[in-house]
């Protein structure tokens, strides 16, 4: 299959497009982190600019898309919900009226944080009530891209994995602190269901494959609180678990409301596969792995420059 990433240098899309080059012909889209590999073809556009993304699809001639590009940092889209709506809600829009017409398959990436948290274990039929400018344009992006591509796939997700800088995800963050011998908080009362981003990969390829159609959960099989999932990690990295310091959220100090509970039911997704999706323990221990290998530093050596601060 001809593969079209968008985002490509971000947490998921970079993880994605390499595992996806492993069996397909891969294109990767960046805008401002600029990255370089022989595992697939990185194009540089700034897809707000009106018909870049159409000019992307000629060029690539994409079977499947997947649309990772995103305005992912929740206190940046408070600051910026003019740039939120931009990339999280009109971006995906355009794109879903392009791919549609032209025949591809359609993934969009979504969130958890859709929801309030007041309850989880929330399904797919569940009403979604957002807390944050990064929740709200997120849901009316995915809203926007089934009522324009009926046949696209919706993945609503939660991930961890070796990012470009080092430091786009929770599993790094807490690394990066316990390597440096800083004390951090984690939080108790946060709930999530976060899946290693290779695994994540692997499922969307899998979901695209058996022509999957409308809105998933797609998140680990295991939940677990912010606090345990960075004591697991400092335990299995060899780190002092004291450094992490349960604290509730509210005490904080966060100018973006986070929801407390987002564990999301995946039986939908196991359904449509027809497999168990991996849980935090083999995640984490995937992770741990990846890092024995230096998986970490070969991500990084692909970073070529950085000229801003968006994707």
């Amino acid at each position: 299959m001809r593969i079209l990433v968008t985002g490509a240098s971000g947490l998921l899309g970079l993880n994605l497009a390499l595992e996806a080059s492993q069996e397909h012909e891969v294109f990767g889209s960046v805008n401002e982190h600029v990255i370089q590999t022989t595992k697939f073809t990185v194009f540089q556009s700034d897809l707000t600019r009106p018909g870049a993304f159409k000019e992307l699809m000629v060029r690539c001639r994409p079977e499947w898309v997947i649309n990772c590009a995103a305005l992912a940092n929740l206190d940046a889209c408070e600051a910026n919900p003019a740039l939120a709506r931009k990339l999280n809600s009109e971006l995906p829009e355009k794109m879903a009226k392009v791919v549609a017409k032209g025949g591809a398959r359609l993934v969009h990436i979504s969130t958890d944080a859709v929801f309030d948290g007041k309850r989880g274990d929330y399904t797919e039929k569940d009403p979604p009530n957002p807390q944050s400018v990064y929740a709200e344009t997120k849901l009316i992006g995915e809203q926007a891209v089934l009522s324009s591509d009926p046949q696209a796939i919706v993945a609503r997700v939660n991930l961890f994995g070796w990012s470009l800088s080092g430091k786009r995800s929770l599993a790094e963050w807490f690394l990066n602190n316990l390597s440096s011998g800083k004390t951090m908080m984690g939080f108790t009362d946060v709930f999530f269901c976060p899946l290693l981003a290779t695994d994540l990969a692997r499922v969307l390829l899998e979901m695209l494959a058996v022509e999957a159609r409308g809105l998933f959960h797609v998140v680990s099989s295991e939940c677990t609180s912010k606090y345990d999932f960075g004591t697991r990690l400092a335990k299995l990295f060899n780190y002092d678990q004291t450094l992490i310091e349960p604290t509730l959220v509210s005490n904080a100090g966060l100018s973006a409301v986070r929801s407390t509970n987002l564990t999301l039911n995946s039986e939908k997704l196991t359904s449509t596969i027809s497999r168990v999706i991996p849980d935090i323990s083999d995640g984490l221990e995937q992770f741990y792995a990846q890092y024995q290998r230096g998986y970490p530093h070969y991500i990084r050596q692909m970073k070529t420059s950085y000229l801003g601060s968006g994707e």
